[in-house]
Formats: C-alpha cells, structure tokens, sequence
C-alpha cells in the first residue's frame, strides 16, 4: 500500500478488524493461511521409500544458491489428494518467489517429470537447479537434468525445511485446495487461479513486490534485499 501511495495499516489492526467480524458472526477468519495443525508420528526414523538412484544430496548444492543471487534455482514437491489418480506438483523459484502448479495423471516418474519438463522448457535458458523431495516421482531426475540442462539436489529424507520455499507454498496452495481434496476435481483453470493469486501477491520479502514482478523484470531482482 505504501508503494502506491496509499496510508499503510499495521497488522494488527488488520488482526482486530478480523476478530471484531468473527464475534459478530462473520467468516472472515476462515481465510486465513495458519489454522491449528495436526503433525504426524513419525514412527521409525528409517527411510522406507527406497533410494533415488545417482541422487546427488542437497549438502553438495552450492552454497550461493542459498543466498538467492538469481533466477533459476526452484524447489519442488508433490501434494497428493488421493491415493491414486491425478497430482498437482509444486514449484518455486528461490529468488522470485514464482510458484508454478500443474497437474500430473499420476504420481509415477514419468508423468512428474513429464509435467516439469514441459512447464520448464520454456525457461530452460534460465534453469540452474532443482532440489527435489526425496520421492520416488523424482526418479527420472537425471532425463530432466539432461533436457533443460540443470542440476537436481535431493532434501533428506523426512528434513522438509531444507526445501522451505516449497513447503511454505505449499501451505499457501493448501488453503485453495485442503487435504484430501480429490485432485482429478480440480480443472485447469482453478489451478491457473491459484498461480495467478499467488504470483500477483505482494511479498514483504520481495519489498512489496509481486513474485511475477520479479521473475519478469532482471532490474527488479538487483533491488531486491538479499
């Protein structure tokens, strides 16, 4: 609001305007990213998924990569809301904060890796790496390395905050489609929608900027905070 001349609102009052309409009935507060959450045992620390072959580990990703000096460098997952059927696979770009959310028929390698490419291909001059989760629909990593001509890192096993980007957007995208939610119902515009919603979204990190902003404009990133 600053940034275009308008009188800036703390959060607070931002926080009272939403209680005072939840006293008076309202629903307001539904709309909010962070509700209580349910955290799962984890049982025994084992890996049992299986191993990735020829996974290259994130300890070996270089370490300017964590001070987001450029475009290029995404982080990935996929959100499952059933069992078996469609997918939608997550994507964020660390510099720009740019999300890209498709849809997979399945949870196999080849349909993820499929969708990567093809959403990535056309910035495949501008793809350096990609630190995927440590699920089996990476497998085909080093076929997707080989076509857009980027290096794949791998999070450990059961360490989500090492992909942080992803799981908080994740968590952004969860609030348009919740868990369970079947994703063989949710068409190619809701999830354009959400993109649109997100990457139009004024970032605080991105000193008010918008994700889409950033990823478009090379002036832009030289302004931004490191």
């Amino acid at each position: 609001m600053k940034l275009e001349g308008h009188e800036p609102i703390s959060h607070e009052s931002i926080y009272r305007r939403l209680w005072a309409d939840k006293k008076a009935g309202g629903d307001h507060h539904t709309h909010l990213r962070h509700k209580i959450r349910s955290y799962r045992k984890r049982g025994s620390p084992r890996e049992r998924r299986g191993r990735i072959p020829s996974q290259r580990m994130i300890s070996e990703r270089p370490p300017e990569i964590e001070r987001r000096e450029r475009i290029g460098d995404y982080e990935m997952d996929t959100m499952i809301g059933t069992p078996s059927g469609e997918v939608l696979v997550t994507m964020g770009e660390r510099r720009s904060r740019f999300t890209f959310v498709l849809k997979a028929f399945d949870r196999s390698a080849l349909e993820v890796g499929t969708a990567l490419i093809t959403a990535l291909h056309p910035q495949r001059e501008n793809v350096h790496t990609l630190t995927y989760d440590n699920g089996k629909e990476f497998a085909r990593h080093a076929l997707i390395d080989e076509i857009l001509g980027s290096t794949g890192y791998f999070a450990q096993p059961y360490h989500s905050w090492e992909r942080g980007l992803n799981e908080n957007t994740n968590g952004l995208i969860r609030q348009y489609f919740p868990k369970h939610t079947d994703s063989g119902n949710i068409t190619a515009e809701q999830v354009r929608e959400v993109e649109d919603k997100l990457n139009d979204r004024p970032r605080k990190c991105l000193g008010w900027r918008a994700p889409r902003e950033v990823f478009s404009d090379q002036a832009a990133i030289v302004a931004l905070p490191g």
